[in-house]
């Protein structure tokens, strides 16, 4: 379903866009996706909306078939990128798990400031993006997921969180559509 509206608190929640995870191939150039996130940061900024940067900062101690993780990381791994443009007003999360919401503070964060409503962007879609919207739906937050501005490892696996996924859970649109409306608000 395309954006519709856009309630009058509504945060802008930005997915493990810092340099480790930049680092791994992506399925669609991660210039783009870069490019819109820090667009869709600085209107949300303009607009005094919150803007909350994600990042990731270890993993889930659980078995998997894919085994730990067997590379180092670069000690700057978890910094975001400088295209985010970071301001002291956002929020920051730190997680290590795949959803933002799980063991950190950001729906407390949310709820403070009477958020209804968040728009969804970042990397890896069918990861940390699908899993931080399902937790805000479940949450009972307006979810709205701009597409263009996500991508991830594998292109079957973003295609799925966008098309079958994603729909289920709220709105998706492009970045301009989302500014568009923002504008309107």
């Amino acid at each position: 379903m395309p954006f519709t509206k856009l309630d009058e608190k509504t945060a802008l929640v930005v997915i493990d866009l810092q340099k480790a995870v930049l680092a791994f191939p992506s399925a669609h150039p991660s210039g783009p996706v870069l490019e819109k996130a820090g667009r869709l940061a600085a209107a949300f900024r303009k607009k005094q909306w919150p803007v909350v940067l994600v990042n990731v900062a270890g993993a889930a101690p659980g078995r998997t078939d894919t085994g730990p993780m067997n590379f180092a990381l670069p000690p700057d791994w978890t910094e975001l990128v400088p295209e985010l443009d970071a301001q002291p007003s956002d929020i920051r999360v730190t997680k290590v798990v795949w959803g933002a919401f799980y063991g950190t503070a950001l729906d407390l964060e949310l709820r403070r400031r009477s958020i209804t409503q968040i728009v969804l962007c970042g990397i890896s879609t069918s990861i940390g993006v699908e899993t931080t919207a399902r937790s805000a739906y479940e949450l009972g937050y307006n979810v709205s997921l701009a597409v263009d501005a996500m991508t991830d490892i594998s292109a079957e696996a973003h295609d799925n969180s966008v098309t079958r996924i994603f729909p289920r859970l709220g709105e998706t649109g492009t970045t301009d559509a989302l500014l568009a409306l923002l504008e309107k608000s």
